[in-house]
């Protein structure tokens, strides 16, 4: 048990280590020379570390927005955490050697079901999987499973799930990417399939289907088609006024003047943003011809699924629109729930920035600029309605004010709990 902990926490939780190796993999599969396996795994593992530094750049300057955005509109209810949700399943329930087992479960599934069946995706994002386990071992929990079936339906799902996701995912990934190069592996899937659809419902078609990326700007305000410029000139503002309503009791750090702390954390992000891309770059123009190997020996036309910043580059624009009206719908969403008789869902940054923008370039493919807005306020809804009914779910197991952010890992969840469950009990 020691040695399966240690490769799950130190090898298969990390991702940059799991793709690096399949590069490996991938390179050798085709007979490169040493020179050039060892180029392509390093330039690999260099380019997901860029990403995920991009990424740490992001979530730092988010926090800070998350923490000011609170206490500038006096918000109080549950702030959706899967970390949270982890530990304790670990800890207070003893549910740690179940979780390691059906994480390993749901990895073997999916290359099972990629090998033997239609749907070619091998899914990438280590720590995706991690709380897909999480959840599932929870929901045998809620189940009355032992561990043994636990590990077992936990696995069959999330191994199920590992595939379906980016197979429902691929049609509109083909159309961002134009390629299908690439999948996308992120358990926000389902959000974005919710987006994809009310921007059918709701946005444009034919030739009114105006993208984000294809706005055009006076002369003079031409600079704004610079990617970075573009998203500064949204966040900083953003920063500020919240910044203002806060106040320097919440938004100063150290003795920086509040407003100009609010200003550089904007600047942060862009530069987060510029490192993120410049990481997917150097990524996809490794691993994606290096994982030609596995599909021409493990697995016949495997494609990668990869976590979601690999769509950004591809529609920026549409990220930050995404974003803002993700967390729109999620502010709605908050005074919403209690007037259903659910708990109050407090919006969480990360997420609305993440699966937010990753959905709003859903909802562009699909309906255009309206499409994206329309659909991104629908999206926060959706995502704000998730958590709160995992509230209700997992007071069962005694979590007091807990909820998660991944929608395909609560809708896991929320199926042995509403369904597996009454069945089970009626059997």
């Amino acid at each position: 048990m020691g040695v399966i902990n240690f490769i799950i926490q130190n090898i298969l939780t990390q991702s940059a280590i799991i793709i690096a190796l399949i590069a490996l993999l991938g390179l050798v599969l085709q007979k490169k020379s040493f020179g050039e396996v060892l180029t392509g795994t390093f330039k690999t593992l260099l380019g997901f570390e860029v990403l995920t530094a991009g990424s740490a750049v992001i979530t730092g300057s988010l926090t800070y927005f998350g923490k000011i955005f609170q206490h500038a509109f006096h918000l109080n209810g549950v702030i959706p955490s899967i970390e949270a949700i982890n530990g304790q399943a670990m800890n207070a329930l003893g549910l740690g050697n179940a979780i390691a087992f059906t994480f390993l479960g749901i990895f073997i599934v999916n290359i099972i079901i990629a090998r033997f069946s239609p749907w070619k995706y091998i899914f990438l994002t280590g720590q995706a999987l991690l709380w897909m386990a999480t959840m599932t071992t929870i929901g045998g929990k809620i189940c009355g499973f032992n561990t043994v079936t636990t590990v077992i339906v936990g696995s069959i799902i999330g191994g199920i799930f590992a595939v379906a996701m980016p197979a429902f995912a691929q049609p509109f990934v083909r159309k961002i990417t134009g390629n299908d190069a690439i999948a996308l592996g992120h358990f926000c899937t389902i959000g974005y399939l919710v987006e994809a659809g009310a921007a059918w419902v709701f946005g444009e078609r034919g030739e009114k289907k105006h993208s984000v990326e294809d706005i055009k700007l006076p002369k003079a305000m031409e600079f704004m088609q610079d990617t970075y410029l573009s998203i500064a000139v949204v966040m900083v503002p953003l920063y500020l006024i919240t910044a203002a309503f806060a106040g320097p009791k919440w938004a100063g750090v150290g003795t920086t003047n509040y407003m100009v702390e609010s200003f550089l954390q904007a600047i942060q992000f862009v530069v987060g943003v510029y490192v993120l891309l410049a990481g997917v770059r150097l990524l996809l123009g490794e691993i994606v011809p290096a994982f030609r190997g596995i599909s021409m020996k493990l697995v016949p036309d495997a494609k990668p699924a990869l976590d979601c910043p690999v769509l950004f580059p591809y529609s920026p624009n549409a990220v930050i629109v995404g974003f803002v009206t993700t967390t729109i719908g999620t502010v709605i969403g908050m005074f919403l729930m209690p007037v259903l008789g659910l708990a109050v869902i407090l919006p969480g940054m990360l997420t609305n920035f993440f699966a937010g923008g990753t959905a709003g370039i859903f909802g562009n493919v699909v309906g255009g600029r309206r499409g994206a807005i329309i659909g991104g306020i629908i999206h926060g809804l959706f995502i704000t309605l998730l958590p709160a009914l995992l509230v209700v779910a997992l007071q069962k197991l005694g979590f007091v004010n807990a909820s998660a952010t991944d929608s395909d890992t609560i809708v896991a969840c929320l199926m042995y709990a509403f369904i597996l469950s009454p069945i089970l009990k009626a059997v």
